[in-house]
């Protein structure tokens, strides 16, 4: 069941945006080689707090999942896509790293990601990482009231096949406010014109995941998802508001 958001709600998930666009910029400045994950999830646990939100992940149990999330981040590393926990994994020279995150603020949620290059990138991790982000870019343009769900998953797919890298199946946006993970599904790929239709009220969380290699994900114990071949990946997302007039960017990094 897709629930409209009220001005009121919005009102209080661009704090929660603010607070968390705040944390992951921190959060990209501080990871560099030789930075282990868990030092980056104690620095987002004290930024989120001391800001008045919560970190919306730290317990939280997703569909599917054995047990809840014991961190307030997913740091995800090279061939991992989503859900990496934040360990003592040190950074290396030549490392992607994606950093998802989602804040509660008076019991409304935001959630966003970025990739960040570690240190020199190959070539094409660089190339990666540009073009996943380009697609993020393309989806938000869709996003104004008539359009639809396969609009935003046309935008994104179709850069992923300019840029020869493949979409990651089976792993999706959503919508996003009074819980974490809401509908509808956001698809990464789709046709123009059909899904359901954008609406003012509509909040979602988009989230391209891009990979050089398979476009199929395998679950690891800890319940992270990484490339089947073990191939890079990349991920960036934003929560985006539908208003009467387009759009509002509620994580503006």
């Amino acid at each position: 069941m897709v629930r409209l958001k009220t001005e009121d709600d919005i009102k209080l998930m661009r704090v929660s945006g603010k607070i968390l666009a705040r944390t992951l910029r921190e959060l990209s400045v501080a990871a560099k080689a030789g930075v282990t994950l868990a030092s980056l999830d104690k620095l987002a646990r004290k930024m989120i707090t001391e800001a008045g939100g919560e970190p919306t992940f730290l317990g939280y149990t997703p569909e599917g999942a054995g047990t809840p999330y014991p961190a307030a981040l997913c740091a995800s590393v090279n061939e991992t896509i989503v859900h990496g926990i934040p360990g003592k994994y040190v950074l290396k020279d030549g490392d992607l790293l994606s950093i998802d995150l989602g804040v509660t603020y008076k019991g409304r949620i935001t959630d966003a990601a970025t990739t960040v290059a570690i240190g020199d990138v190959s070539p094409e991790a660089h190339s990666l990482l540009l073009a996943t982000k380009r697609s993020l870019d393309a989806a938000i343009k869709e996003c104004e009231p008539g359009k639809t769900i396969g609009d935003i998953g046309f935008a994104i797919e179709a850069i992923a096949k300019k840029a020869k890298l493949h979409v990651i199946r089976g792993l999706t946006g959503h919508g996003v406010g009074f819980k974490l993970h809401e509908d509808p599904s956001v698809y990464n790929y789709g046709t123009r014109g059909e899904g359901m239709k954008l609406v003012p009220g509509l909040v979602l969380a988009i989230e391209p995941m891009f990979s050089i290699g398979s476009p199929y994900a395998v679950v690891r114990r800890d319940d992270s998802f990484v490339t089947k071949d073990k191939s890079l990946a990349a991920h960036f997302e934003h929560t985006i508001a539908i208003t009467e007039t387009g759009h509002e960017l509620l994580t503006t990094i």
